[in-house]
Parts: structure tokens; C-alpha cells; sequence
């Protein structure tokens, strides 16, 4: 067996905290992959610092397969509905050759935005871990995914101010629907997505932003966004899931079910709190709390 197999030990707190990190990072624009880095250093649990960093195969890496998988079906409980309607609606499309519904266009606009961040994950989400896995890089990018968020909410602000100037009816109401955007837009949507390949850019955060800047209110960009997560995370761990019932993972099943359903919890009530959130509310929050742990972070692992 490689001895990166056995390095350290995963207790079954960790796996809890973690999964319950997990759940709520991946859909708070703050980063899932960073906060996965950062505090297993910050608790001084050496031996998952160590796993996260190995070039071959951990037991960690494998025990994340698990997180994943309970996030990405977390996902689908809150929105089956819409998911329902989603895949009737593709399968329509492909029986009639046309797009007619807003249904029809969103499972399109859908798949082509799942296209730039699935085929970066599958050539580079390994390199990058292993690159860019470390507290301070995690602390850095954590820091300019806060950036990230302000420049959505200050272009969000600049809109809602042009339709003060126009007296629009509402400045709020004064948006793109989802259904209007063009099938470029949301591989541009896609393709900022792949920038969640580095620890501390949120997945959720990015493409949040790109929505925005492309005309989406909040409450929508929160919806495409975590639409658009489903499919990415659900097939990055079902891809990876052989690892977890294999010999990397063997000794991290019990924590890796234990971290799965943490996950699946908090991810759903995060997820039914954010979409709530975003109905009158602003990423600058998230954004403060990033630049402020980031920064606390890089001093901390600069010492």
C-alpha cells in the first residue's frame, strides 16, 4: 500500500465539523475549499493538513467525496421541483428540436454552463489542490474572493442607481430575468466557475457575481448558482466515489457517512436560509467576513 494511504487519523468530531463546514461554506460565498484548508491547520490537525497535500491518493481527499455528495443532494431535496421541471423540460427540447419554455432554455443555459467548470475540474482540480492547498495561498485567495463579492454588489448598486435616474417603476424590479439570458452568457457564467478550482474563490460567490454582472438580481443569481452547483459537485463525487469504498478510503467510512448527512443538513438549511437572504439583501457581508479572516488568517500562518 502507498504510505500516503495511512497517513493520520480522522476522528469522527472532525468528520462532523467538517461536514457541517462544508455544508454551510459551499453555499455561503465563502469558500468551502478554502475553509477546508484553513482549519484543520488552525485546530492543528496536522495529520489532515498532511492528507490534503499528498500527491497521491488520502484518506481525506476520499472522506471529501463524501461531503460532496451530501451537498450536491442536499441540493436536489430543495429543489426537486424545479429539477423536475428542469429535466422534463431538456428532454422536451431534444424530442421537438426547439426551445419554447423558460423551462426549456434554462436546462440549456444549464448545461452549457456546467461545460467550462466540468471539463477544468477533471484536467486540473487535482493540480491545483495540490498547488494551492496550503493556509497561506487559502488565506490570500480568500481575501480577493471578498474583493470579488464587493465588485458584484457595486455593480449591482450602480444599476439599481441608473434606474433611480430612468424613475423606473422599481429599482429593485428593474432586472434581466433568468430566462433571458443568452446561451454565451452563461458559459461566461461557467467559465468564472472555474476559478472555485482555487482554495478560497467560492463557487457560489463567483458565479453569484457573474450573474450580476450580466443584469441577474440577487435572488436570482443565488438560484443559478446553486442550480448550477448540483450537477458540477454531484458528478465530481459520484466520479470520485470508488476512492471511498476502495483502499484509500477504508478507514474513513464510518466519518465519511457521519460527515455526508452534516453536510446534507446544513447545506439544505443554508440553502433555504440564503434564497430568503437574497430576496433584500447583499453579498458585502460575506465579503467583509472574507477580507477580515483572510487577513487575520495570513497572519497567523505568516508567524
Amino acid at each position: 500500500m502507498h504510505p500516503a494511504h495511512t497517513i493520520g487519523h480522522l476522528s469522527y468530531f472532525q468528520a462532523l465539523v467538517l461536514g457541517l463546514l462544508q455544508g454551510v461554506s459551499e453555499l455561503f460565498p465563502i469558500s468551502s475549499l478554502g475553509h477546508t484548508v484553513l482549519f484543520p491547520a488552525l485546530f492543528g490537525w496536522h495529520d489532515l493538513v498532511k492528507a490534503q497535500l499528498a500527491t497521491h491518493g488520502s484518506f481525506f481527499l476520499a472522506f471529501v467525496v463524501a461531503l460532496h455528495v451530501g451537498t450536491a443532494l442536499a441540493l436536489l431535496v430543495y429543489f426537486r421541483s424545479e429539477w423536475a421541471r428542469i429535466i422534463g423540460a431538456f428532454f422536451r427540447t431534444l424530442a421537438k428540436r426547439r426551445i419554447e419554455t423558460a423551462d426549456e432554455r434554462l436546462a440549456w443555459l444549464l448545461g452549457i454552463a456546467t461545460i467550462p467548470a466540468g471539463l477544468m475540474g477533471l484536467l486540473f482540480e487535482h493540480l491545483f489542490r495540490v498547488l494551492f492547498a496550503t493556509p497561506i495561498a487559502a488565506a490570500l485567495f480568500l481575501m480577493v474572493n471578498g474583493l470579488i463579492l464587493l465588485v458584484g454588489d457595486r455593480a449591482r448598486l450602480k444599476a439599481e442607481h441608473r434606474s433611480r435616474a430612468r424613475r423606473s417603476r422599481s429599482a429593485v424590479a428593474n432586472h434581466r430575468q433568468l430566462a433571458t439570458l443568452e446561451f454565451k452568457e452563461a458559459g461566461v457564467i461557467g467559465t468564472a466557475q472555474v476559478l472555485a478550482l482555487l482554495a478560497g474563490i467560492s463557487r457560489s460567490g463567483i458565479t453569484m457575481v457573474a450573474g450580476l454582472l450580466r443584469g441577474l438580481d440577487y435572488e436570482d443569481s443565488a438560484r443559478f448558482s446553486f442550480l448550477l452547483a448540483t450537477p458540477i459537485i454531484l458528478a465530481a463525487g459520484v466520479y470520485k466515489l470508488p476512492e471511498l469504498f476502495g483502499p484509500v478510503g477504508s478507514s474513513v467510512q464510518g466519518q465519511a457517512v457521519l460527515g455526508g448527512l452534516a453536510a446534507a443538513v446544513a447545506a439544505y438549511l443554508s440553502t433555504r436560509f440564503l434564497m430568503r437572504y437574497f430576496e433584500h439583501n447583499r453579498l458585502w457581508p460575506f465579503a467583509a467576513y472574507c477580507l477580515v479572516f483572510g487577513a487575520a488568517m495570513v497572519i497567523r500562518f505568516s508567524l
